[in-house]
């Protein structure tokens, strides 16, 4: 019998294999000695590593460096953690267990409460059945099995009741679980889990349904990766935005409204910094501020569409007769067409920091990072096809000035036509080039994020690296073809004829609540001198006509005199850990020689009070640090 061969395409090579070969046997033929494979693609399409190749393809191997690899490793530790429940709690139902950005988590009916003390067991039940090694075996079944399989499950026949027809389920040893994958090949790959914590969670949100157990775990194919996963997370714990709020008396929350910050004076001082930084760059790059309503009727949603779409999100009021407005785009287009506007007018860019409002479930709310009530560095520009790469320029070099301020890496990526889409094919592909073209002249590499678009408009997805190696997406650049159409914007062209514009949404910061929590997480207590509210503490030594002197000289700054009776260390002390950008000793020496004593790090220096000066009005000008100042000036002296 004659073997038919097939051609697949493996990176930049191509090679023959028999048919019916499974993709783990080409890894193994091709990649010897390598074994940190997840899972597989074929043509494109996530599957197992079993799976048996039928027809001429292109082949990816999937690691869990990779975001789908990830993703897929911790959808499989789900199914152990589920298998482990079910061992150790008699009378367990399960309902779903899905992986998360950060991990995975199961929900699940049990007679008795979880807890802290549980977690120990709870892992070593999940090592029990790793260490067993079994392979997770896929297969159909019809919907009259799946009835009878989860017949004491209300939670499975719920989901089953949710598609026609049969399903698939994946075993593992004993366990099965109705999934349709893919998965690792085994449960030997995981070799390090650990259960994070628990609570309780309704049943698909749903208060007036069952209440569940959530049991949330993480698990890597390595003990090293675990290790340095816990090492990540207790410095992020350490650097909590609000922990760090509470003992700077920057913000609370309050019961009174869930999901608003109280922004404290010191913690407005970095609000409002942070806004007049922008309003700063918005004069000099042609933005035009403006102030629109936060409530509008419900009329306009409907009219942008957002109230098919987002209606979920947002507060309504009086009624269906209004709501408050999540996002500014609605009413900057009733802006612009309430004035007729010529070519020569565009691009036309609002700005905007209004107060915006989406209903998060209060489960949802997290600190900063998660708020009903918020502002963002908004901005719509208004342009004609022909200037949207120019534009795109623009705000990406505006993006990357104020990134490199806050020492921030970030990548690109361009989300391109999705499946459903508004628009002609032509108009997305013109589009796509535009910002494919604006990130090259910007030289700055980018991926592209096939099909990942809005339906209204391509994108570019700006993914930000804070200080602890997170990624965090917060800005936004997105082209939208359809919100001109759906108001009928127009503009006059050269030859008199009207036209729709184009609208570029564009968000450098996103939320400032968010923005401040990354900063704080970032920087810990010691944030950025010009956009610290505690910037100088001079601890004073007597000499009170000359602190009082370099106070009034250091006037433009925010200074704070520290002098009561305690000790000198003890007033360096409480001044350190309150935060302040520089503490400074004046004593009867530094009043002689009109002088000041700053201490940075665990070094202190004797500057002349007027050079001081010098210094922090450079660094306050160009949003220096003094480790900044001090290079310079090393550089400048080499040289």
């Amino acid at each position: 019998m004659n073997e038919i061969c097939l051609k697949v395409r493996l990176g930049e090579e191509e090679i023959k294999i028999v048919k019916g070969k499974s993709a783990y046997d080409v890894y193994n033929e091709t990649r010897k000695g390598d074994n940190d494979v997840v899972v597989c693609k074929i043509d494109g399409v996530l599957s197992d590593m079993c799976t048996e190749i039928q027809n001429d393809c292109v082949l990816e191997f999937v690691r869990f460096d990779d975001a789908e690899g990830r993703e897929v490793f911790w959808h499989s530790s789900a199914h152990v953690l589920g298998n482990a429940l079910l061992n150790l709690y008699p009378g367990a139902r399960l309902s779903h267990g899905p992986a998360t950005e950060e991990g995975f988590f199961y929900d699940v009916h049990v007679s008795e409460a979880i807890s802290s003390d549980d977690y120990k067991k709870i892992e070593d039940e999940m090592y029990r059945i790793i260490k067993r090694n079994a392979r997770f075996e896929k297969s159909a079944k019809s919907r009259n099995e799946l009835l009878e399989m989860y017949k004491d499950n209300p939670f499975k026949t719920h989901f089953l009741n949710k598609i026609e027809g049969g399903s698939t389920v994946y075993k593992s040893g004993e366990f099965v679980d109705m999934c349709l994958g893919p998965h690792v090949r085994s449960t030997g790959m995981i070799k390090a889990v650990k259960v994070l914590k628990n609570g309780s969670a309704y049943f698909l949100n749903d208060p007036n349904r069952e209440s569940l157990q959530r049991v949330y775990g993480i698990a890597f194919p390595s003990k090293e990766l675990l290790q340095e996963y816990l090492r990540k997370k207790q410095e992020a714990k350490e650097r909590d935005h609000r922990r760090i709020g509470t003992e700077l008396e920057l913000f609370f929350f309050s019961k009174y409204s869930p999901g608003s910050c109280f922004f404290l004076p010191n913690g407005a001082i970095i609000y409002n910094t942070l806004i007049e930084f922008l309003r700063g760059e918005y004069r000099k790059r042609g933005f035009k501020e403006v102030i629109t309503p936060n409530i509008f009727c419900t009329q306009l949603w409907e009219e942008s569409g957002h109230f098919t779409n987002y209606k979920e999100n947002m507060f309504i009021i009086e009624g269906n007769e209004f709501a408050m407005k999540p996002m500014n785009c609605p009413g900057h287009c009733v802006m612009f067409k309430h004035q007729d506007h010529s070519f020569r007018e565009l691009p036309l860019r609002y700005a905007d920091f209004g107060v915006l409002h989406r209903n998060e479930l209060t489960g949802a709310l997290t600190g900063l990072t998660r708020v009903r009530r918020f502002q963002q560095d908004d901005a719509h520009i208004f342009c004609t096809k022909e200037q949207v790469k120019d534009e795109i320029k623009g705000c990406i070099e505006f993006l990357r000035f104020v990134y490199r301020i806050f020492k921030f890496r970030f990548e690109l990526g361009l989300s391109t036509r999705p499946t459903q889409y508004l628009g002609s094919i032509n108009e997305w592909d013109d589009a796509e080039k535009a910002l494919s073209d604006a990130m090259d002249e910007c030289g700055i590499p980018f991926k592209i994020n096939e099909g990942d678009g809005a339906f209204y408009g391509p994108k570019i997805d700006i993914i930000l690296h804070d200080a602890l190696g997170r990624a965090i997406q917060c800005a936004t650049i997105q082209l939208d073809f359809q919100l001109p159409q759906r108001f009928g914007l127009e503009y006059r062209d050269s030859d008199g004829q009207q036209k729709t514009p184009v609208i570029i949404h564009r968000a450098i910061l996103g939320s400032i609540e968010r923005m401040i929590a990354i900063i704080l997480e970032s920087f810990g207590k010691r944030l950025p001198f010009w956009l610290s509210p505690r910037q100088i503490a001079i601890v004073s030594m007597g000499n009170a006509e000359y602190v009082n002197g370099v106070k009034v000289l250091l006037s433009r700054f925010r200074v704070d005199v520290i002098d009561d009776n305690n000790t000198l260390n003890k007033r360096i002390r409480t001044a350190e850990t309150q935060g302040y950008a520089f503490v400074c000793v004046i004593g009867k020496k530094e009043a002689e020689n009109q002088e000041i004593n700053v201490r940075f790090g665990k070094e202190n220096k004797n500057f002349d009070i007027n050079a001081f000066k010098d210094i922090l009005d450079q660094m306050a000008d160009e949003k220096l640090e003094f480790e900044d100042i001090l290079d310079i000036t090393k550089a400048t002296i080499s040289n």
